[in-house]
């Protein structure tokens, strides 16, 4: 089926938070890739972008010391579109407009549902440290796509899947696959699975909140990760890629 032709607009990072609001010196950046849909040219619903807002705004309040920025980034249009990606296009600008205003700084890109995607798609610029990808939306191949999502890109990155293992919407099961492959090609790869907890991971999002500031502040600072994480890191499949999160993750932590 031929593509919609995308109507000219343009991008944008919304506001930055933490120090990317101050005068403080900005060290590293966390880009926040909201939800969509497989198709769709109109622009996406405000409510989108407001679902990881509160991810965002307790990374800055926690990365504040040491110099982080989030943004999140507002896509041209809220589906992915097939092969036209556009949502990873759209983290690929947000990317280089990061080293235009702040330069030479590490970037973590945190996505949700089809942001997951996008963010896992765009992992291979150079500025990219490390990719959060949370409740993933990763087709069958053959069911949106012809070719199994690419995971060369994600070489020299720390990546960390999470998905509850009652997502009606995504298939956690293929996040697990997905991570499988990403594995054989890059150790640092880890995966969470939240059970009991369904795609909006709302019935242990403290936890959930807690295991992103975890990774995002270890892997952009060099701060020790939580033992869990440095432990699904280090541990082989499928251990490391089927991690329980547990209950309270994060109470008895710095963050």
């Amino acid at each position: 089926m031929a593509q919609q032709a995308l109507p000219e607009r343009e991008a944008r990072l919304g506001r930055p938070l933490g120090s990317g609001g101050t005068e403080r010196a900005v060290t590293g950046v966390a880009l926040l890739l909201p939800g969509g849909g497989p198709t769709g040219v109109r622009r996406p619903s405000p409510v989108t972008a407001l679902a990881v807002r509160p991810l965002a705004a307790r990374l800055a309040r926690a990365g504040r010391a040491e110099g982080l920025a989030t943004h999140v980034v507002h896509y041209r249009c809220r589906g992915w579109n097939g092969a036209a990606a556009h949502p990873a296009r759209d983290a690929a600008w947000a990317l280089e407009e990061v080293v235009r205003r702040y330069g030479d700084v590490p970037v973590c890109l945190v996505g949700t549902g089809m942001g997951a995607r996008a963010a896992l798609h765009a992992a291979g610029h150079p500025a990219v440290n490390s990719v959060l990808a949370l409740a993933p939306w990763l087709p069958a191949p053959g069911a949106h796509d012809e070719h199994p999502d690419p995971v060369k890109q994600l070489i020299g990155r720390r990546v960390l899947l999470v998905h509850g293992t009652n997502d009606e919407r995504h298939d956690p099961d293929l996040s697990y696959r997905y991570a499988e492959r990403a594995k054989k090609v890059n150790r640092d790869t880890c995966r969470f699975e939240v059970h009991s907890d369904g795609h909006a991971l709302h019935q242990h999002r403290a936890e959930v909140h807690a295991l992103a500031t975890d990774f995002i502040l270890g892997s952009l600072f060099a701060r020790d990760y939580a033992r869990p994480v440095a432990d699904a890191l280090a541990a082989p499949p499928p251990l490391g890629l089927r991690m329980p999160l547990a209950s309270g993750f994060g109470t008895s932590l710095r963050h």
